[in-house]
């Protein structure tokens, strides 16, 4: 194998957990093209640490404090493998001011690469191509600092728009497109923005882990009197327009609405929690999705448009559609690519309509165009439009 099939890619996301991660599905990808993946995994801190200790949060103890071999090897389809390696702690300094932030940054990223070199020669990556994932801040102080041949900036959110990431991102975020050889992001809009700075842009967009999501038309449905269910699957937080959902709560209640996964906003839970139409399901594993979405009628995207939610290109609404289900979405970002297969709206009662018209949009002919449209975005097809830009390198 040529040593140019190595790829380093650091990551702003543990790669365990509940949800489909797209950096994660797409060096799996990768990983089962015969490229040779190590992913760096989340920059856990001192203070991670001393949660997880007293149980209140979940992390890889034992890997991060060398307890464990920090360097887990994940077995891929084709047979290969995959190496997810875990960091030492870091001093947690994201809340600083910018001028100690950066001084103590410092000291955390070469901690990093003296780590991480160790494990490039433990492996026999010599020259690897760096695939930053949405981490400029890290991203910024490894450049030539890998022997790498080149960098790529996998940009998958507006960082400014986020609050933890973009304290100190943001202005990271600025130099590092500048420098880095090409920057690939998951939607046009983020696209049309970061090319402004970095003219090597490139879109991408979002896969789905089809053969996971198409095991939801293996369940068996409901009885036809039961009670509809219209999902939404994702963090539940800001990007909801509350005012929409809620008026379909109320003007649907012979409808259950299941909100799947983590709460990320109170005012959802004030608003929604007393309705006895609604129902909150905590994170699961992803192999759990298929069978709560197999007993949905619809699936709904019902965020609110701002400048944020249209740079958003949603892995949900590839995984719904394999799942057969009718989606109905708000106009919040450019979904061309949906047009005829999902419903848009944008007020409530119109959403309303919406979702009355997808309860009842279930014949064969409808149901395959879905499946159909999700087979087109998977994330092998993903992985071989990356492997597109990397030749243009």
């Amino acid at each position: 194998m040529s040593p140019f099939d190595s790829i380093i890619c650091v990551g702003q996301t543990s790669w365990e957990g509940p949800y489909q991660k797209a950096v994660v599905q797409l060096m799996t990808e990768l990983a089962a093209r015969n490229h040779r993946v190590l992913y760096v995994d989340y920059q856990y801190t001192a203070k991670d640490v001393a949660k997880a200790v007293w149980g209140r949060e979940t992390l890889p103890v034992g890997r991060v404090l060398r307890l464990q071999d920090p360097l887990l090897i994940k077995s891929v389809e084709n047979g290969g493998e995959l190496y997810v390696w875990n960091p030492a702690p870091m001093l947690p300094i994201n809340w600083l001011s910018a001028n100690l932030h950066d001084r103590l940054h410092a000291w955390n990223s070469r901690r990093m690469l003296r780590g991480l070199r160790q494990t490039m020669k433990r492996l026999g990556m010599q020259k690897p191509l760096i695939i930053n994932a949405f981490n400029p801040v890290y991203g910024l102080s490894m450049l030539s600092r890998l022997n790498e041949w080149a960098t790529i900036y996998y940009c998958f959110d507006e960082i400014t728009a986020n609050g933890w990431s973009g304290r100190h991102g943001s202005r990271y975020e600025q130099q590092y497109l500048r420098r880095v050889d090409a920057v690939v992001t998951t939607s046009e809009t983020l696209r049309r923005a970061k090319e402004t700075i970095q003219p090597r842009t490139f879109c991408v967009k979002n896969g789905v882990n089809f053969d996971l999501f198409h095991q939801a038309q293996q369940v068996v449905r409901p009885a036809p009197e039961s009670r509809p269910i219209i999902g939404y699957l994702g963090t539940a937080d800001n990007r909801i327009d509350l005012r929409l959902v809620a008026h379909c709560v109320q003007a649907m209640p012979d409808v259950d609405f299941q909100f799947i996964g983590k709460l990320d906003d109170a005012a959802i839970l004030q608003q929604l929690g007393g309705c006895p139409n609604v129902q909150f399901i905590p994170p699961l594993a992803p192999a759990e999705l298929p069978a709560l979405l197999g007993r949905m009628s619809a699936a709904m995207i019902p965020f609110t448009r701002n400048e944020h939610t249209y740079t958003i290109y949603p892995l949900k609404i590839n995984e719904y559609l394999a799942a057969g289900l009718p989606v109905v979405s708000t106009n919040f970002s450019i979904l061309d690519d949906f047009d005829g297969v999902i419903e848009r709206a944008d007020q409530p009662d119109d959403f309303v309509a919406a979702l009355r018209r997808a309860l009842v949009d279930n014949s064969s002919a409808r149901v395959t165009e879905r499946i159909q449209m999700a087979r087109n975005n998977t994330w092998a097809k993903r992985a071989e439009e990356f492997e597109r830009v990397i030749s243009q390198i």
